[in-house]
């Protein structure tokens, strides 16, 4: 063993391996255990060695070139003294890293989780809209995309009377931009009062859809345990939840008169045909809108429109509708003035006529986006409150009866799913039954609301008042 020495600056900067090892310990005179290993290449580093338990155990304290001779005196000073209390500094040093290491781990996951809450919910929704979508039919996943919309730009100038989207945001549109860790139930709450105010029945339904969206980020391993689980479902949130009635908003058979009367004189004739067709032929607004040239057959008297339950229906072709149709048909393949003409060809764009029977130029879709606003009008001209565009089908499944219609007849027309046995496998109407019916239907409406019409005749005409 080297000979023992006082270890200071100046002695441990000129010890040297010994010639003919490959390294030299020194021993400091002063501290027990506290050793110099130096190796040929000329590596210096502190170490403590002693014995524990009857073994040898030896540790590297440092490099010189970061331990003062001081500071690895004190190193070995209390290495000494943990084992004399027979403590292996190893296994306390484990024991210290197990610590240091869970430690850092749980920091990790705190910050990964703060990372995860920071999340906006507009994020979560797309991927929510994303993973649901394949499920949904697209009617579904359209009204969640609505919900969340921003919103319009201003009715454009020259727009045809009712014929602009709504400009307002939808009632989910506001909370997009709230971190979903932020998503508790008064944040929800204060949410919802205000949308209630805007509007019950879209915000019930925002309201819905959300707490639908909620269960599916709980269920997500990306968005799991981020939403409080009571956001959606807290007593004082449920009690700012709109009780939405079952609406039985109809016209009434002493309403048809002034109800015709006013829709009839709405300027954009396209808007006026569609509410007296939706209300002649009970289809749904989304059923009749997209109404193309191609479906409407006035040879054999049928048209073809999109149905919710089957895909596609067939309907009679009755006379007064085909009348407006031919009507819009006629206005539909009228070239436009000179001048229109001549900037559609600036532009690149040669006139032709629109595939859709309901056209609109300023609708996206080519088709009547938004009838509500002109029909609104009608209403306050005809004096009748509370009438909603699906009011209309309403009107006419009611109105049948005044005719004795058997109802299996008013359901096949509007396109209600059979409810019946018989009517599910038995009952295969042919369409000139549905027509001999749904001719009685119209006559009987335009009787009552005092349109004297003829089919040669060029303009269906109001009554003489008696």
């Amino acid at each position: 063993m080297a000979k023992r020495e006082n270890f200071t600056a100046d002695r441990v900067a000129g010890f040297k391996c010994l010639p003919g090892k490959q390294q030299t310990i020194y021993w400091d005179a002063k501290t027990p255990g506290l050793g110099l290993r130096v190796t040929t290449a000329g590596a210096k580093s502190y170490i403590f060695e002693t014995k524990l338990n009857k073994k040898t155990l030896r540790l590297t304290i440092g490099d010189v070139r970061t331990w003062a001779v001081g500071d690895a005196q004190k190193k070995a000073t209390s290495l000494k003294a943990l084992t004399d209390e027979k403590i292996d500094p190893r296994q306390l040093r484990a024991e210290e890293l197990a610590v240091a290491a869970a430690k850092l781990a749980e920091e990790e996951s705190k910050s990964k989780e703060r990372s995860r809450g920071e999340v906006p919910l507009s994020e979560a929704w797309q991927d929510y809209l994303e993973d649901r979508q394949p499920h949904w039919s697209p009617r579904h996943y359209n009204n969640h995309v609505a919900l969340a919309k921003p919103g319009g730009t201003k009715r454009a100038r020259g727009r045809r009377q009712g014929d602009e989207g709504n400009t307002l945001p939808g009632p989910i549109f506001p909370i997009l931009s709230t971190r979903l860790t932020n998503l508790d139930s008064e944040t929800v709450k204060a949410w919802l009062r205000k949308e209630v105010v805007r509007g019950p029945t879209q915000a019930e339904s925002a309201y819905r859809k959300l707490r639908t969206f909620a269960t599916w980020c709980a269920s997500v391993k990306k968005y799991a345990g981020i939403v409080p689980s009571d956001a959606f479902t807290h007593r004082e949130v449920r009690a700012e939840v709109p009780k939405m009635k079952p609406k039985d908003d109809c016209l009434q058979r002493e309403q048809l008169s002034p109800w015709f009367k006013a829709v009839r004189e709405i300027n954009n004739p396209f808007i006026s045909a569609y509410l007296q067709i939706l209300l002649l032929t009970g289809s749904r607004r989304n059923e009749l809108a997209p109404l193309k040239w191609v479906d409407v057959e006035f040879t054999w008297k049928k048209l073809t429109i999109r149905d919710k339950v089957e895909g596609e229906r067939t309907i009679p072709l009755t006379p007064y509708v085909a009348f407006l149709l031919m009507d819009l048909r006629r206005r539909n393949e009228t070239p436009p003035n000179i001048r229109r003409m001549n900037k559609s060809l600036e532009d690149n764009a040669p006139w032709k006529p629109s595939p859709y029977v309901f056209t609109s130029k300023t609708a996206a879709s080519g088709y009547i986006a938004e009838p509500r606003i002109a029909h609104n009008q009608a209403l306050r001209v005809a004096g009748i409150d509370g009438l909603t565009i699906h009011g209309l089908r309403r009107s006419f499944g009611t109105l049948c009866e005044w005719v004795d219609t058997p109802t299996g007849i008013s359901a096949q027309i509007m396109g209600h799913k059979p409810s019946a046995l018989a009517e599910k496998h038995y009952r295969r109407r042919p369409i000139d039954m549905l027509r001999t019916w749904h001719e009685m239907i119209e006559a009987w409406i335009l009787e009552q609301a005092g349109i004297e019409f003829k089919l040669d005749q060029e303009k269906p005409t109001l009554k003489a008042a008696q």
